[in-house]
């Protein structure tokens, strides 16, 4: 059992405020990711949950207990770093072993412990091998065996794949969401690759400027940002946005008239919007047609071919970018004037302070 309780959270650097009253509850053997953009104070916060970083006010609760002022060694947290911080002249054995070593534990319970760490990451083989003749990968798994030995309650990640290429960032990603399904830990990762965060997560927390605008599974937050923020920053290519003016609002949705003077019919609940205010239409690059007999008309910019897909990116005329997703097999000619279709049953519609409207509730007749 591992479940993590923080309550108003503040940190602040002379005078500089970071993390502005956090509230979280991490619960037993979920994998929760920190993810937002640089200097959102995602990484500020882990190193607060671990106590490399003093509370300024707030408090953090390890199963019931008060770990606030306690310190790292005694929080039974293991942390993993984005550098591996491995020690070069000691084996992979003792490197794995070091901290059990320094705890004096016993020898045959501490080598029990490497062999089975060893056997979840496949470093059986390398365990007599010094760090500089391991592939990052590798090194990365020991760091990871390293935390595993010591059997903490939870696991901290900080942006652990940062330094790998693009390759062994996919690879490792299946390594850890497997880590995560054997062991049956608590972990949490911080980074600010949204693709990491989709995939491994079964809990986000998005993070902005030290505050959290939203939290939920990944689909839950592809599916139904709360707010304009969360919405561009979760999903890739990124959601296309269009400025409109309110001009209808009733039982059949928000109607909306674009920039090009296009009118959409939006099944969103529009509250207490009124006429001619102005509104945010969001839509994602699955989610529109090239279609001569389409709402909008666009020229087409540059296309990038992914295989199985293709993401041509084009401009409105009211001068937005848009991507639009299509067979890879598609051929699209850069500055062709065309036409795009919006599937306004998957149109997001967001009020002129950047808050999601709900779907429309529709009543069975």
């Amino acid at each position: 059992m591992a479940t993590l309780k923080i309550k108003n959270l503040k940190k602040g650097f002379e005078g500089l405020s970071i993390i502005k009253g956090i509230d979280l509850e991490v619960r037993d053997k979920e994998f929760v990711v920190f993810v937002g953009p640089s200097g959102c104070g995602k990484s500020t916060l882990l190193r607060l949950i671990a106590g490399l970083e003093e509370v300024t006010s707030g408090t953090i609760e390890l199963d019931g207990r008060d770990i606030t002022e306690v310190s790292p060694a005694k929080r039974d947290l293991a942390m993993v770093f984005q550098t591996y911080a491995l020690y070069p002249h000691m084996s992979v054995r003792k490197n794995m072993s070091f901290a059990l070593d320094l705890a004096g534990e016993n020898k045959e319970e501490v080598g029990r412990k490497v062999t089975e760490a060893a056997r979840i990451l496949e470093l059986e083989r390398l365990l007599e091998r010094k760090p500089k003749q391991l592939s990052g990968g590798q090194r990365q798994r020991v760091a990871i065996g390293r935390a595993i030995v010591r059997n903490p309650k939870i696991f901290l990640f900080d942006e652990p794949l940062s330094n790998l290429d693009a390759a062994l960032r996919v690879q490792m990603r299946l390594e850890l969401s497997r880590l995560h399904k054997e062991l049956q830990a608590t972990m949490i990762y911080v980074t600010h690759d949204q693709v990491e965060a989709m995939t491994l997560a079964t809990k986000v927390v998005v993070l902005n400027s030290g505050r959290i605008e939203q939290i939920g599974s990944p689909l839950e937050l592809y599916h139904q940002p709360a707010n304009l923020f969360v919405a561009g920053f979760l999903g890739t290519p990124k959601m296309g946005f269009l400025k409109a003016t309110v001009t209808a609002n009733n039982y059949q949705g928000v109607e909306v008239e674009l920039v090009s003077g296009r009118r959409l019919l939006i099944p969103r609940d529009g509250g207490s919007l009124a006429v001619g205010n102005e509104v945010t239409v969001d839509i994602r690059p699955e989610h529109l047609t090239l279609d001569d007999q389409g709402q909008l008309p666009i020229t087409t910019d540059v296309t990038e071919r992914l295989g199985s897909d293709t993401f041509c990116h084009v401009i409105a005329k009211s001068g937005e970018a848009l991507t639009v997703r299509v067979n890879g097999d598609c051929e699209v000619a850069y500055g062709a004037q065309r036409w795009v279709a919006l599937d306004v049953l998957h149109c997001h519609l967001f009020d002129e302070h950047g808050r999601a409207l709900a779907p429309l509730v529709r009543l069975a007749a």
